[in-house]
């Protein structure tokens, strides 16, 4: 039996790992993707919103070339914080069902093998569903839900559907790049300003208006996307009329969530957050409703990669002190 599994290896997960090799626990870290899969997902080149402090592991152990780190900086200091503390990591094993209770240790089966452990922790990222619109044509095979480089769309017909960061920065990115672009946006998303209120970031807003003044991206106030077919999209503009966009290829980046199917199943109460639903957990030790049952990450209420780094060093100990002692009054029995 294991002291502690860990699923998810994004920043809380291998925090979490630290954490746990630290206070000597029997711990394994369970990842159906790559380490940090979620930084992974994000556009080639792509430099973060945060400054190194905010998502490095320790403190100046981050070096971005420049003030704000890159996709690729991010994933070489996640994978060398591994390297380095040699943790203990499972990628691209799926975590299939979680069963038990805190009394008898609990079951994780995943599309490999079948572990035991004391205390399970759910490290898992915001970015599993991604949002669908739900209309006729979504499924077809132009239709994407992630963006990840703009390079083979060069002088297509290109459309993003979307009013957050990643909406708009795809659509910098494709018209950069020679995409004939085409963002389709809600009116309040467009005229948004407050960045605590999901607003576009400056430093992307900037260059995406000179792509608009120079003409090479226009811009759709848009109500709902009505169809989409092979060769375009039909979609009701914010005035009513019907608009028909001819295009080859469609972004649909109106946001995602936690897939949080395990947690529900083991009995965990859940509740709704500020942008999605979350698991309902003690603010000191992140135990949820289910005993012995953790949770740490993005998709808790502590949802950027600072705090997520920071709640795995707080909650492991106290993990580890609690098995201690349950340890010490089964040898005192």
């Amino acid at each position: 039996m294991l002291d502690l599994i860990i699923i998810g290896a994004g920043p809380a997960g291998l925090s979490a790992a630290e954490a746990a090799a630290r206070e000597g626990l029997d711990y394994l870290v369970i990842e159906k993707g790559t380490i940090a899969n979620t930084i992974r997902q994000y556009p080639v080149g792509r430099a973060m919103f945060s400054t190194p402090n905010e998502v490095e592991m320790h403190p100046g152990t981050l070096k971005p070339v420049r003030e704000k780190p890159t996709r690729e900086e991010m994933l070489s200091h996640y994978i060398h914080f591994v390297l380095n503390l040699d943790l203990r990591i499972n990628t691209d094993e799926k975590v299939l069902d979680v069963s038990g209770n805190i009394d008898e240790g609990f079951v994780v089966r995943t599309d490999r093998a079948e572990y035991r452990a004391a205390r399970v922790l759910f490290a898992i990222g915001a970015m599993d569903i991604p949002r669908r619109l739900n209309v006729r044509g979504e499924e077809l095979p132009k239709v994407h839900h992630l963006f990840v480089e703009p390079y083979p769309y060069v002088r297509k017909d290109a459309l993003v559907v979307g009013g957050g960061n990643s909406a708009a920065e795809a659509a910098l990115f494709l018209s950069e790049e020679g995409a004939r672009t085409t963002m389709a946006i809600w009116r309040e998303d467009w005229e948004n300003r407050d960045p605590k209120a999901g607003a576009m970031k400056h430093w992307v807003r900037t260059p995406l208006e000179a792509e608009i003044e120079a003409g090479r991206l226009r811009v759709v106030l848009y109500k709902h996307v009505d169809e989409i077919t092979e060769t375009d999209v039909k979609l009701t503009t914010e005035t009513g009329e019907s608009l028909t966009l001819k295009n080859d290829v469609v972004f649909v980046l109106v946001g995602s969530d936690a897939d949080l199917t395990l947690l529900k199943k083991l009995g965990v109460k859940t509740e709704a957050g500020k942008l999605t639903e979350v698991p309902v957990y003690n603010p000191e030790t992140y135990e949820t409703s289910v005993p012995g049952i953790y949770v740490a990450g993005h998709f808790t209420h502590a949802r950027h990669i600072k705090a997520a780094i920071d709640v795995p060093r707080q909650i492991v100990p106290l993990i580890a002190k609690e098995l201690a002692t349950k340890r010490h009054k089964s040898h005192t029995k």
